[in-house]
């Protein structure tokens, strides 16, 4: 007894010893009351007094990575560990975010920043694109506006022969259909710019896509069986599982798109009368599904059993402090780790292969081209004829569609 208040008392004398203990204090208590469990919260005390003593007197001042990274360096010297720089990182960030240290890594602004943003605030405010497509061809433009000036080209006079070297240059990094996706996305770029009186006014029509013909390539998805094995891995109980298998269930059963599940709410779930509210992304519109009992399940051992507790109404969460809600690179990983794990080969690692699964299943279950677009949110059904090209006989052998046997 005598020996485990001593051990207390030391502790207690070491962590008020340590630089920023109130900080440190306030800290805890917020990671407490947003749902971190004890264990937690003794590993992020521990690491927080060795941070602690490496921090400068001016940390309220900001702290940037490269500093945190030298703080790594100089504890190595006093702990060796593998994964002891990745640890410090991991809970030194997020504590100075809360005490509004973090000094963010500044981004040096291109001359074509300012055109860049206002892009950006058209394609949202006047064109009412998804904020998945505004990311998307922020993306495609940035990188063009990049290669202009890295090559000195100007964009008042830029010429086709100049957009023809620059896909030259990426020759090998794109199929055909990255490059029909990207001509599209410059040109509309280029047609608001030409607009503005920014880039020769016939420049955008001289952008020429490349033919895609209608159903030219199959779906890549995965077997049924596979989808079955995928949910039975993660059927294991442990906390990351749990809410793991509710994420692969939605996106593999119900078919939903990774961004459909990201913006879930506990509010879209209505328990009472069995169904699940979506909002489709692409047509931009609610739709309701019936909460399958095996779907029901999942949702609710995860909500119930594993979801942190917090004031953010997105259903699925980050299962470490600060709890926020996920992000895409997460969904993905999700994903692609299990694929992974079960050593499954396809071309698309991420939710939208579990997608194309779905499709894949229902047509060989005889279910119509219409039916399946309904059930994907498809706007129009040409975009469900691809799975048409799928050999239906070689799908009966995945089995029926029995969603018992997933559980």
């Amino acid at each position: 007894m005598c020996a485990a208040l001593t051990i207390a008392q030391n502790r207690k004398i070491r962590d008020r010893g340590a630089p920023f203990w109130e900080e440190r204090i306030r800290y805890l208590r917020y990671c407490a009351n947003t749902g971190a469990s004890p264990g937690a919260l003794t590993v992020k005390r521990n690491e927080l007094i060795w941070i602690a003593r490496y921090l400068p007197e001016n940390a309220p001042q900001g702290i940037s990575i490269e500093q945190l990274r030298e703080m790594c360096k100089r504890r190595s010297l006093v702990h060796k560990g593998r994964t002891m720089t990745e640890r410090m990182i991991v809970i030194a960030r997020p504590w100075l975010i809360f005490l509004g240290w973090w000094r963010k890594p500044e981004l040096k602004p291109h001359i074509y920043h300012q055109l860049l943003n206002e892009y950006i605030k058209w394609m949202r405010d006047e064109k009412g694109f998804t904020q998945s497509t505004i990311d998307g061809w922020k993306g495609v433009v940035n990188k063009f506006l990049l290669w202009c000036i890295k090559n000195c080209r100007s964009l008042h006079q830029l010429k086709p022969e100049d957009i023809d070297e620059y896909f030259i240059n990426n020759t090998g990094r794109w199929n055909r259909k990255s490059i029909k996706s990207i001509t599209g996305a410059l040109r509309i770029f280029l047609r608001y710019s030409a607009i503005h009186g920014l880039c020769p006014s016939r420049l955008p029509e001289t952008i020429m896509s490349p033919r895609i013909y209608d159903l030219e390539s199959l779906p890549s998805a995965l077997a049924w069986e596979d989808v079955r094995r995928l949910l039975s891995m993660t059927n294991t109980g442990k906390t990351n599982d749990i809410r793991n298998r509710a994420i692969l269930m939605l996106l593999s059963i119900y078919g939903l798109r990774r961004g459909e599940v990201a913006i879930l709410r506990l509010e879209d779930i209505d328990w009472k009368e069995g169904k699940l509210h979506i909002f489709r992304l692409k047509r931009k519109q609610p739709q309701t599904y019936p909460l399958l009992p095996v779907i029901a399940e999942a949702l609710s051992d995860y909500i119930e059993t594993v979801r942190p507790q917090s004031s953010e109404r997105i259903i699925f969460l980050g299962l470490n402090a600060p709890h926020r809600p996920l992000t895409a690179g997460a969904y993905y990983n999700i994903v692609s780790k299990n694929f992974n794990k079960l050593e499954i080969n396809v071309k698309h690692r991420g939710p939208h292969a579990l997608r194309h699964a779905c499709a894949v299943k229902l047509l060989s279950q005889g279910f119509t081209l219409k039916e399946i677009g309904d059930h994907l949110g498809h706007r129009c059904t040409e975009t469900t004829m691809i799975y048409a090209k799928v050999d239906l006989e070689k799908l009966r052998e995945v089995g029926s569609f029995d969603l018992g046997e997933l559980s």
